[in-house]
């Protein structure tokens, strides 16, 4: 695998038949025209990450129904060529379906209006093996981003931001947004808003600095960039924070709230998802964990990691910061998707964090309006909604003079990249969700540029009850769960809502399951060739039909034991999920896999 990797030339393989240049030139040409907004309004599509810009993930597709979804049958499938873990999801642009795999970050293009989906063209960038060690939880990509002139963008794993054309698959330009010798690495989806694209930055457990960076879609000049520590001019605040909350105010709360220079190391990296409202113009996301895992080396609220930011996407200014988990103590990145919905005319975001609790925030201000624990939460009581400040239980702290034990949620939170979904039918979100604890032993650590930067002793397993995973529907507005489904193994993979009143999900094991969105009753499932850690997506082909696609893979940190080979005996190892996952070899095995689904399964040719 590693020659293969060294021997690898960015290279596009065109496979165009001269009667399909024409089709996707106009199909271009008429898109050209349109932005991202306009074109996500065609359900026929899924033009971005979360299908429009509120990452609802929810389709208003209506063919596959509560009553035939039984009758689902695989249409075809396609192997990616990598083996390491599938996150994200494809792109469906008119007829092309667009979608990227594992490290190398291979991208396809593929005809959806010919028999077998034949391969327009592909692309694989030539990227360095010495960046593999670097990822810390596998070396995953999340997905494709499109610009309506006809602009694909992937963000590499080695560091680079890179733009191809969407026809022939050559490479338009290609940036340098992250250097991986240092520690930094990427595995986001970038975000597209009009002419700008925003990519973030991985690396949390070497010590870096996190930031998002603004590129013109075009060229690939960088027009921005706002990092997650450090003084307010770096992370971008015109004025306070968060006039909300006593401790969000304050002039470099970036610096104070860290001792010495810890915060030129201060993690706080942007590797989740991200949303955007065009009317307040306005981009959300996520930061993770602050520095080294041992808290006792970065006393202080350490801000502003573990963050929801709301930021100009022109000029990155940032209108509001709310940071969920201050001086976090146990790992919590705060990352996960920040879902955008309006309810009695509130303009809100739903974010459930790996910190337990799942917040509904007014997204023009970023004050809390509810905040509740969505599962056996016991490193806090609750969140303050007068303070916005967890009210923590000292005996779940966690320091390098001693292993505290039975921790919940894990380190991997109850939640992790796993997106949910969110039904403007029903009003509730569907949630993917692990059911992890640990036990976690801060360890003294010193920095060392391109070094792990860890500092800590990790052995996570399962939660209450025995059960490694739930799938959930959550009143955003209640603060409650509404209905449970347990699971075996984490519900690693995203969620998908749709108008047929039916919502779909993956687990490790490989099962992509259809359940009633009212009562959550499983309807369907079926067993893909490997663990299901992406995310599904549906779309209508150019025959009228529904379609639901899904990337099977399985990997990611929950998957890592797998994916890189690491053997179970340690229960400390793959950063602590060995321990709760090391049997997931007896339920599933490698191999990337895109499957399709549609009713009745694939119309085969009959002999004659």
């Amino acid at each position: 695998m590693i020659a293969f990797i060294r021997s690898c030339t960015a290279t596009a393989s065109v496979f165009v038949a001269l009667a399909v240049m024409p089709t996707l030139a106009a199909a271009q040409a008429a898109q050209g025209g349109q932005d991202l907004a306009a074109m996500s309004k065609d359900s026929k599509q899924w033009v971005m990450t979360g299908r429009t810009f509120d990452l609802q993930r929810y389709s208003p597709l209506n063919q596959i129904t509560t009553a035939n979804v039984g009758q689902l049958g695989v249409a075809w499938t396609m192997s990616t060529g990598t083996l390491r873990g599938h996150e994200g999801n494809p792109l469906v642009v008119g007829n092309v379906m667009y979608f990227h795999t594992s490290f190398p970050n291979k991208v396809y293009a593929l005809d959806l209006s010919k028999e077998g989906v034949p391969q327009i063209w592909s692309f694989t960038p030539d990227q360095p093996a010495d960046v593999i060690p670097v990822a810390c939880c596998d070396v995953v990509n999340r997905g494709l981003a499109y610009h309506p002139s006809g602009k694909l963008y992937i963000q590499l794993l080695q560091g680079d931001l890179l733009a191809l054309d969407a026809k022939t698959g050559k490479q338009l330009f290609r940036v340098k947004n992250a250097d991986y010798k240092k520690g930094e690495t990427m595995t986001n989806a970038p975000l597209v808003v009009k002419d700008v694209v925003i990519a973030g930055v991985s690396g949390g457990e070497f010590g870096v600095r996190g930031h998002v960076t603004a590129y013109d879609a075009n060229t690939g000049k960088e027009l921005w960039r706002a990092y997650s520590t450090g003084p307010d001019s770096d992370v971008k605040f015109a004025g306070t924070p968060n006039a909300n909350y006593e401790s969000h105010k304050g002039k470099d709360l970036g610096v104070s709230t860290w001792q010495g220079d810890e915060w030129k190391r201060g993690g706080g990296t942007t590797w989740g998802w991200y949303s955007y409202d065009p009317e307040l113009n306005l981009f959300y996301y996520g930061t993770g964990n602050p520095g080294t895992w041992n808290p006792d080396q970065r006393p202080g609220d350490n801000k502003w990691s573990m963050t929801i930011f709301a930021r100009n996407p022109e000029t990155g200014e940032a209108k509001w910061a709310y940071q969920m988990t201050p001086h976090d103590e146990w790992d919590y990145d705060g990352v996960n998707e920040n879902v955008l919905f309006d309810r009695g005319g509130q303009k809100l975001l739903a974010h459930f964090d790996r910190n337990g609790f799942a917040y509904t925030i007014d997204r023009t201000n970023g004050k809390l309006v509810v905040a509740e624990k969505y599962g056996p939460v016991n490193w806090a009581s609750k969140i303050d909604l007068a303070t916005g400040v967890p009210v923590r239980d000292a005996k779940f702290g966690t320091t390098s003079k001693k292993n505290t034990e039975g921790i919940c949620p894990a380190a991997i939170g109850f939640k992790d990249q796993q997106p949910a979904a969110y039904s403007p039918q029903t009003g509730l979100f569907y949630v993917p969700a692990n059911h992890i604890c640990m036990d976690y032993e801060g360890v003294e650590v010193k920095y060392a540029a391109g070094q792990p930067y860890v500092g800590a002793i990790v052995r996570m397993f399962a939660g209450p009850g025995g059960n490694r995973g739930r799938f959930i529907a959550w009143d955003p507005m209640k603060g409650q769960q509404v209905w449970e489904i347990k699971e075996p193994l984490a519900a690693y993979g995203g969620a998908l809502a749709t108008a047929g009143g039916v919502v779909f999900y993956g687990t490790m094991e490989g099962w992509l399951k259809a359940v009633d969105a009212k009562t959550g009753k499983v309807l369907w499932k079926f067993k893909t060739p490997s663990g299901i850690i992406g995310n599904p997506m549906t779309y209508v082909g150019p025959d009228g039909r529904q379609y639901v696609a899904v990337l099977s893979g399985i990997g990611g940190w929950a998957g890592i034991g797998i994916a890189a080979g690491i053997g179970a005996e340690d229960p400390t190892a793959g950063l602590g999920a060995l321990g709760a996952f090391g049997d997931a070899g007896k339920y599933t095995t490698q191999g990337g896999v895109l499957t399709v689904f549609a009713i009745g399964g694939q119309h085969g040719t009959a002999n004659r």
